[in-house]
Order: C-alpha cells, then structure tokens, then sequence
C-alpha cells in the first residue's frame, strides 16, 4: 500500500486534534468509482418514495442522495475491498460533545475494536478542512486507526499515528487482515 506522508507532527498530547489540522493541499484524492456499483443496488418504490435496501442492516432506506452514495460505498467495501459484512455497522450512534450524532460507516478489526470510520456527504458538499473537522469529532471518541471521508467525487483517507501525533493520507482504503 502506498502511503502519502505529511511532513512534521501535530501537536501532542491530544489525538482528537489530529484531524482538525489536516490539509487538503498535501492529500492524496483517491480515484475511485462508486457508481459502477449502482447496479447493484436494490431499489423499490413505497409511493413516491425510492426506497434501497441496505445490506447491513437489513432493511429499506429512503434513498437520499447522502444514502446513495452511503449503499455505493458499502458495495466497494463488500465487493472490492471484501470486508467482512458482520464487522460493518452503518449510522452508528456517537456523542459528540454531550450531543447525540451519527457516523455513517464504521468497520470492526478481527478483535472487533473500531479500525475505519467513513463519513459520507452529498454530492453537492464540498469536501474542506471543516468537514474533515466534523469527520474528526466523530472519531474522539473511537480513535479508529483509519478514517475517510468522501462525496462520491472526492474521496480521502487517512492512516492515523496517535503516538506520533501524526497521520499519513492513503492511496486507496486499507485491507483488511484477518
């Protein structure tokens, strides 16, 4: 896997401060396609509302565009990455300063400890350094190893370094290892 390092380390002793000071200027946009797997998507229709059927948890959705792009991913984790659908969970519930709030995609190491937590926006959010803060505050919590955020146009993750203070953006999503 290449990795893309960001010259110098942030400042210790708190991780949850990591994300917050991520550049977009010394990323590395990951170029991948969500929508060649549309297909595979399972759409119904409950009046004038298109449902899809999420495969992790098991039941119809309204589709929104945050959701389409939500199901897009999941599918190239499944599909390509092959990441266990039992280590999956999808909109997860967080406290993020006493408030109640949602991660969009979270997956389990083998140890079932959190290992990536991917956050997705609609197509029309620009994806700056204040949605990778948000990203950020959703991981205080979790500390996850990886973390990635993406608006189905643009596409970024992260190994974290809690020790070092650091992180280095990835070339693509991590594999997983049993």
């Amino acid at each position: 896997m290449r990795v893309y390092k960001r010259k110098g380390t942030l400042s210790e002793p708190v991780p949850s401060f990591i994300i917050y000071h991520l550049s977009l200027k010394q990323s590395v946009l990951l170029e991948l396609d969500f929508l060649q797997f549309q297909p595979n998507l399972r759409l119904t229709r409950a009046g004038d509302t298109t449902l899809v059927r999420d495969p992790v948890r098991r039941k119809d959705v309204v589709l929104t565009p945050e959701e389409l792009l939500r199901q897009l991913v999941l599918h190239y984790l499944l599909d390509v990455k092959h990441y266990p659908l039992n280590r999956i969970r999808v909109e997860i519930g967080l406290k993020v300063n006493g408030q109640p709030r949602r991660g969009d995609i979270l997956v389990f190491d083998p140890a079932l400890k959190p290992w990536l937590l991917v956050e997705c926006k609609s197509p029309k959010v620009a994806l700056t350094e204040a949605t990778f803060g948000q990203a950020a505050r959703y991981n205080m919590s979790l500390q996850v190893p990886f973390l990635a955020i993406t608006n189905g146009l643009a596409t970024f993750c992260c190994a974290m370094d809690y020790e070092q203070g650091g992180y280095a953006f990835l070339a693509d999503f991590p594999s997983m290892k049993d």
